[in-house]
């Protein structure tokens, strides 16, 4: 069973860049979309972006500009480099992925753990 272990949070000032990574580990044949999704106290989740397989990437309009999503296929991880952060990015952060363990097996919704970001002075 495969699953998905997240890295990368922690505080940072108002203004500052942060670096979140996400791999993919266990049995997998195959992964489709990566995602990375948040949710704040008292908030719905929200999509933040995602990456398809051949590298697409769409994004939520809170974000577009300020961060970038992209993956390695050879590592199985997915990224997310958040910069120019502000107090409203403070939430939980959790990778997501489409991933098939096994060739003849369908694809299965893996998640992450959650990692903390907070952004403040």
């Amino acid at each position: 069973q495969g699953q998905l272990v997240e890295s990368g949070g922690g505080l940072v000032q108002p203004g500052g860049s942060l670096r979140l990574s996400c791999a993919a580990t266990g049995s997998i044949f195959s992964i489709g979309t990566m995602a990375w999704y948040r949710q704040a106290p008292g908030k719905e989740r929200e999509l933040v972006g995602s990456v398809t397989s051949g590298g697409i990437a769409n994004y939520a309009d809170s974000v577009k500009g300020r961060f970038t999503i992209s993956r390695d296929n050879a590592k199985k991880t997915v990224y997310l480099q958040m910069n120019s952060l502000n107090a409203e990015d403070t939430a939980v952060y959790c990778c997501y992925a489409v991933v098939r363990a096994r060739s003849y097996t369908s694809d299965q919704k893996y998640w992450g753990q959650g990692t903390q970001v907070t952004v403040s002075s």
